[in-house]
Formats: C-alpha cells, structure tokens, sequence
C-alpha cells in the first residue's frame, strides 16, 4: 500500500528506522533505501528515483534520524488520502503563510498561529531537553499548510510523476521539500495531520549551504509568494515578513556573508518593489 523512501547516511539508524516502520506502520509496505552516505546525490535526485522505483500509489518520503510512535500510521495516511481526494501532501509539520522574503517553513506572525506541528524534538546540537512539540489551534484532524517540513511527508506516485523534484535547481540536501510543497499546493491541499507522532533525533541545520538554497528557491518562486491559506491581515503578514527577514539576515551574516554582498544580493531581487520591506531590509543589513 505504502512505499517508503529513504536516503541514508547511517547504516545504524537505517537498520532501527526499518524495525521501526515494520512494527508501526500496519498496511503492507515496501521500503527503498540508497546508501548515500558520501554526500555525492542531492535528495531531489533520489527522491525522484524512489518514485520511478516505487510499486505503491501511495510514497512516504522520510529522513532515517526518526522513531515513529503512532500504531497503525499506514492506514491513518490512506484515509486522510480516500477522506479528502484535493489531498495531495501530507505532512507533521508545515506552515500556512510562506513568505516573500527567504525563510523556511516556519514562519511567526505574532500572536496569530500559522505553524501546524506534532513532533517529539531531540536535540543533537545544544542541551535542551526532548520537547514534544505540538500546535493545533483550531483542533482539527489536519490543517491546511502551504509548505511542510522534508522529516516525514507522504504524497501520492500519480503527483511526483507531474510534480517532480527539481533536482536540476536544488542539488544538495535543503529546500527539496518547500519546491516540492509549493509545486504541489498549487493543485491540491497539502496538510500537516496531528494523527501521525513522531520522534526526530536531530534539529535543523541553517548553515551557508542552507542560506544558498533557500535564495535559489525564493529566486524560483518569486512570482508567487507570498502565498497565504490563513487568511492573515495586514499587520499579521508584515510582522511575519519582518520576523523572517530578520533571521534569515543573520543566518547570512553567520554564515559568512559581508554587509555589501547581501544588499547586492537583494538589490537584485524583485524585494526592493515592496518598499516597507526594502527599506526595513535596508536597516537591518547596516545595523552594526
């Protein structure tokens, strides 16, 4: 029923992720696995001949750094599919603004909640404590996103064969997901559902090669965002604007990039025909 793809760097986390999903996930499955353990494929790449290879209507894409926690989840995948047929993506954690300025999939609009979530978070790099993270304001089985997180995601063969991974732009390992988020999203709904839990063993690296990514997606995409299914207000949508900006100004800036080189980058960019955000932008790249 199901065909999971996964592409491993660690054969140890392989071999647990597999015990996991044979005791978890409770519908007939197949699991298709490459070593890529040397970095030499980008996900989209893989993820796009996983799906060539694949003998299921129904693909999971998921990372291997992962523990599964809900029985059952296989079945709980198809219903949502056979429930909603404008289902397309479904995914643990997505966000329902995605802005226009480069940032990833969550995004802060202030005290509004636009980020649909249900994870246990281990963290690999720092010494916070696991945190099951969990946000569903309207209390619903699943909420409509525009973009969800690459962890875990399931889509359907039929969709992958017209909405195929770009491996031709995204190369590496970053933004796969949010390409292949707004591909898709813009014939069906794509989902975050709280009826699948999981546990991830590592948070998110936002380092240089991160920061060049997500410029190449925002490049691709800029006719389009940003793209809103809350609903937001005026006020909501610049605090969200101004709440990315800022991060992703300094993820630059820590990652190496000098004040003149990000103005110029931006210069270039269709960012400075919204003049509250240029100027905002403007601010932020001088601010010593």
């Amino acid at each position: 029923m199901i065909s999971i793809i996964i592409a491993s760097v660690n054969k140890d986390q392989l071999s647990d992720i597999k015990e996991n999903i044979a005791a978890t996930i409770g519908v007939d499955h197949e699991i298709i696995s490459f070593d890529n353990a040397d970095g030499k494929r980008g996900l989209c790449e893989i993820y796009n001949e996983g799906a060539k290879r694949a003998k299921y209507e129904l693909l999971c894409y998921m990372h291997e750094d992962i523990s599964i926690r809900t029985k059952d989840w296989g079945s709980i995948v198809a219903a949502i599919f056979n429930e909603d047929q404008k289902i397309g993506l479904i995914g643990i954690a997505g966000s329902s603004y995605k802005t226009q300025v480069p940032s990833g999939w969550f995004c802060s609009a202030g005290e509004k909640k636009i980020n649909y979530i249900n994870i246990l978070q281990r963290y690999k790099f720092s010494e916070e404590k696991t945190q099951h993270i969990s946000q569903n304001v309207k209390n619903e089985k699943y909420s409509s996103v525009v973009v969800v997180d690459g962890v875990w995601f399931c889509t359907k063969k039929e969709i992958v064969k017209v909405h195929k991974f770009d491996e031709e732009t995204f190369k590496k390992f970053h933004c796969y997901d949010l390409d292949f988020s707004l591909q898709v999203q813009k014939t069906y709904r794509a989902v975050v559902t709280f009826q699948v839990l999981l546990e991830h063993f590592s948070e998110g690296n936002y380092g240089k090669t991160w920061v060049e990514e997500t410029l190449k997606l925002h490049e691709k995409w800029v006719a389009d965002l940003p793209i809103d299914v809350e609903g937001l207000s005026k006020k909501e949508i610049f605090f969200a604007e101004k709440h990315s900006l800022k991060f992703f100004l300094k993820q630059m800036k820590i990652t190496g990039y000098k004040k003149i080189e990000i103005f110029k980058i931006f210069w270039r960019s269709k960012l400075k025909n919204n003049f509250s955000l240029f100027l905002m932008l403007n601010k932020e790249i001088w601010r010593s």
